[in-house]
């Protein structure tokens, strides 16, 4: 595994949506979903605005897929992140909260803590 460049963390912290596959048992890869993701520290992580929801299950089963973010197109691998959660939260605000308090706090708080995926690029 590899780390973030700067160039990479630039792209992510100035495009608001990430287009996120992950793979099935076969190898190939789902169908992107669009959605948003923050970096705090380092690390990229993206939220699930619900614990039963089928794209987080599909990435945590899987543990490795694709995204792509404005120029950026990276494989990546999929683990839950246990994190600052707060730090994580402000991150979500500082960039998100321009689209309204009830949009965004689907993805913030104690309850969306344990619902947050880390990406790690594989390549």
């Amino acid at each position: 595994m590899t780390d973030w460049t700067a160039g990479d963390l630039h792209i992510i912290d100035s495009e608001d949506e990430i287009h996120l596959s992950s793979h099935r048992p076969d190898g190939s890869v789902r169908p992107a979903i669009t959605m948003w993701t923050v970096e705090v520290e380092g690390n990229v992580v993206v939220r699930s605005a619900r614990q039963v929801n089928p794209w987080f299950t599909r990435a945590l089963e899987s543990g490795t897929g694709r995204i792509r973010i404005g120029s950026l197109e990276k494989d990546v691998s999929f683990e839950l992140f246990e994190g600052d959660g707060v730090a994580i939260d402000a991150a979500y605000h500082d960039k998100y909260d321009r689209y309204g308090a009830r949009t965004v706090g689907s993805v913030v708080g104690p309850d969306s803590h344990a619902r947050t995926l880390r990406l790690t690029p594989t390549n």
